[in-house]
């Protein structure tokens, strides 16, 4: 579901990242006004949590793969305004550190998954929780409301996809950025998500809320205990199984480089030319691309990766501790 750059216009773009701008400055204003400094490192672990789940890539028919985002998860445990904050920041991380998601699509990308995403899990979640009591209601709810935010998420990508051939044409009259239209675009995106990667972003959302339920339920509760020491051991869990994710071959679809996109089929035919806008379009050197690293073999560099990844973030947030937050309480669920 990460967008790469040259599949959307720089105008696409544009409009995209400015419809964030509102989005990232309201969510900042609660967060310092409302979010007690203490717990400010919550967000780095939980924008740790997303970055994780991002690297479990899952086979899908077809020969592509997609993952989890963890967008739900976030938004039950930190609120949906803190949830924002810390997706975006792991999708920044993974757009300049390894190349996973486009620079000038960044804004598309935080739309879908760091605003529609957890906002509709949220809301879901909240709407089924209020009218189905104790925990079969609790587990359900965040269940449904995972499995319908990275659904909604994945249109919303393809929509933005499926656009471009229609508005932006070549002098051959061939498209110039994302070449495949919504009759392709939208079933491309939403069967594998409806059948797999919704599924595995319900298991993985519903799995980690019981264990911190259990182990540490003030992550989630206000008033009761909080073992962070039972949340780095799960990342550190988590961070040891990422090379797993190297097990799914192939591209996410519309994640494809322009050396590929050429040559890949649909419908039983190769698209058989590269979009001038991909061809010409913006490039940039990530510092570790596509999780890798030089000199080591791929499991190790997809391990230090996923290091590199939770430590960046879980100290970047633990730096803005020092200097921010100054409210009441954190912003959550009421339960």
């Amino acid at each position: 579901m990460h967008i790469p750059d040259n599949y959307l216009s720089p105008a696409t773009c544009a409009v995209m990242g400015a419809a964030m701008v509102p989005v990232w400055t309201i969510a900042v204003k609660k967060v310092t006004q409302e979010m007690d400094r203490t717990r400010i490192p919550l967000l780095g672990l939980g924008a740790a949590f997303s970055f994780l789940m991002m690297m479990f890539n899952v086979p899908i028919p077809g020969g592509t793969t997609a993952h989890a985002v963890g967008g739900a998860l976030l938004a039950v445990l930190l609120g949906p305004w803190s949830a924002c904050i810390s997706v975006s920041v792991a999708l920044l991380v993974q757009a300049v550190m390894f190349g996973d998601g486009g620079i000038l699509a960044f804004g598309a990308n935080c739309f879908n998954m760091a605003f529609v995403m957890p906002f509709l899990g949220y809301f879901v979640y909240r709407f089924i929780r209020d009218r189905v009591k104790g925990d079969t209601g609790e587990y359900a709810a965040i269940g449904v409301g995972a499995y319908l935010g990275i659904n909604v998420a994945a249109f919303a990508a393809a929509i933005e996809f499926g656009i471009q051939p229609m508005l932006f044409k070549d002098a051959a009259g061939l498209p110039m950025y994302c070449p495949y239209p919504l009759s392709i675009s939208i079933p491309a995106m939403l069967i594998p998500h409806l059948l797999v990667a919704g599924l595995v972003d319900a298991a993985f959302t519903v799995a980690i809320f019981a264990f911190l339920r259990r182990v540490s339920p003030g992550t989630i509760y206000q008033g009761r205990e909080t073992r962070t020491r039972w949340i780095y051991a799960l990342l550190v869990g988590l961070v040891v199984l990422s090379p797993l994710g190297l097990l799914a071959a192939g591209t996410a679809w519309g994640e494809w480089g322009a050396d590929e996109i050429g040559s890949v089929s649909t419908g039983g035919r190769a698209l058989g030319y590269v979009p001038q806008g991909m061809k010409n379009g913006f490039s940039f050197s990530a510092l570790m691309p596509d999780y890798s690293l030089g000199g080591v073999s791929a499991v190790l560099g997809y391990a230090a990766s996923a290091v590199a990844g939770v430590a960046i973030l879980v100290i970047a947030f633990k730096l803005l501790s020092l200097i921010g937050g100054r409210g009441r309480s954190v912003v959550r669920a009421k339960r």
